[in-house]
C-alpha cells in the first residue's frame, strides 16, 4: 500500500518552540506551550524498553513509540474530533491475552511505520489526524539503550559518598527506578545518527525548553546524541529549563539543585537563558541562584504546581511562566514568585 506523504501543518502564531522530553513531562510541557504557539516541534526520547512500547520494540525492531504517541496527544486539537482521536490513541487494551496492556496509538503508529518505511512520515501522519497542534519528531533514528553509574544513598536518604563505587544500571525502566544517585549517563549505541528533522528544527528555534520530566531517562539523553547536542550548543534560539516539582514523602527524591548539577555535568558548555522553578521546590534559594548564574542563566520562580498539592504541572500555570520568561527575557525576569 502507498501513502502519499503527510504534510506538517503549515507556521500559525507565537514563536517557534522546540520541547526535550518524554512521558508525562514533556506531555506537561506541551500541554502548556500549545496555549502560547502554534510553532511547537516536540523533540522525544527513543530508549523506552518497557510496557507495550517495550514489547513492540523488541518484537519487532522498531523505535519505541509509546513516548511519541504521548507527545502527539498533548498536541491534539481542542475539538471532538481532535479530543476523540486522543482517547482513541491512549486507549489500552485489557485482555487475558497478548494485546494486554497495549496502547491503541502505539499499534497505529508501528502500522504506519511498516505502510511508509520512515518514521518521521508515519508521525506526521498521525498529526494530521489528531489536528496535533505541532510536530512530534524522534531524539534519534534508531531505538537508544541507556546506561547509568548509580551510587547508593546513604542510610538517611542522603547523597553517596562521592568515594563510593558506582554499578552499572542497563535500560530506562530500570534506570528510572533504581535506588540511589546517577553519576553518569551514556548511551547505547554510544554515537546514535539524529533525526535530520529534529536537528533543523532546534536550528531554526526561537526557543528550546528542557524539562520537566525524569532526569535521567527522559530529559538528559538528548544531550548525549552528538548531532542533537551540537544543534543545541549552536542554535541562536535562547534555551530554557523547567524544573521538576518535589515529590512528597520522598528523600531520595533529586532536589532541583541536583537537576541543574547533573544538567550541568553533562553539557558543561551549554548556556542556558532561563531556569523556571516552582519556589516549592526550592531548599536554598541562594545556592540555586549561583548555580542557575553558573549557566548563564536567570531564575524565574513561580508557582506551576496544580492547585492540589501532587507533584503535577498546572498547563495554565505553566504556560504563564513560560510566556514570562520569552517575553520578560530580556528585562528583569527576577526571582519573585507569583
Amino acid at each position: 500500500m502507498k501513502l502519499l506523504p503527510a504534510v506538517p501543518r503549515e507556521s500559525g502564531s507565537g514563536p517557534a518552540v522546540v520541547a526535550f522530553g518524554g512521558g508525562h513531562g514533556l506531555y506537561a510541557s506541551l500541554s502548556a506551550l500549545r496555549l502560547m504557539s502554534d510553532r511547537l516541534t516536540a523533540v522525544v526520547t527513543v530508549a523506552d524498553d518497557g510496557g507495550s512500547s517495550g514489547r513492540l520494540r523488541h518484537e519487532m525492531d522498531v523505535l519505541p513509540p509509546g513516548d511519541l504517541r504521548m507527545a502527539l496527544s498533548a498536541l491534539c486539537d481542542d475539538s471532538d474530533w481532535g479530543r476523540t482521536w486522543r482517547d482513541v490513541l491512549q486507549h489500552r487494551f485489557r485482555t487475558s491475552g497478548d494485546l494486554d496492556q497495549h496502547a491503541v496509538g502505539n499499534l497505529l503508529i508501528v502500522a504506519l511505520w511498516e505502510l511508509l518505511g520512515d518514521p518521521v512520515q508515519g508521525l506526521d501522519w498521525v498529526g494530521r489526524l489528531l489536528g496535533a497542534r505541532g510536530r512530534v519528531l524522534p531524539m534519534a533514528s534508531v531505538p537508544l539503550t541507556i546506561e547509568a553509574d548509580v551510587v547508593d544513598d546513604g542510610p538517611d536518604g542522603s547523597a553517596a559518598d562521592p568515594a563510593a563505587i558506582a554499578h552499572v544500571v542497563r535500560g530506562q525502566s530500570a534506570v528510572a527506578v533504581a535506588p540511589g544517585r546517577v553519576r553518569k549517563l551514556r548511551l547505547l549505541p554510544d554515537d546514535p545518527p539524529a533525526c535530520p528533522e529534529a536537528v533543523a528544527a532546534v536550528d531554526a528555534a526561537d526557543w528550546v525548553v528542557l524539562g520537566p520530566g525524569s532526569w535521567f531517562t527522559s530529559v538528559l539523553p538528548h544531550l548525549l546524541v552528538p548531532e542533537l547536542s551540537a544543534a543545541l550548543h549552536r542554535t541562536t534560539a535562547r534555551r530554557c529549563v523547567t524544573l521538576n516539582l518535589r515529590p512528597h514523602g520522598d528523600p531520595h527524591a533529586m532536589t532541583t539543585l541536583e537537576h541543574l548539577t547533573a544538567l550541568q555535568e553533562h553539557a558543561p558548555d551549554l548556556h542556558i537563558d532561563v531556569v523556571i522553578a516552582d519556589p516549592s521546590a526550592i531548599d536554598d534559594l541562594d545556592a540555586m541562584q549561583l548555580r542557575a548564574s553558573s549557566m548563564g542563566a536567570q531564575l524565574l520562580l513561580r508557582q506551576v504546581q496544580v492547585g492540589d498539592g501532587t507533584a503535577r504541572h498546572d498547563a495554565l500555570r505553566l504556560a504563564a511562566a513560560l510566556r514570562d520568561a520569552f517575553e520578560g527575557f530580556l528585562g528583569d525576569v527576577g526571582t519573585a514568585s507569583q
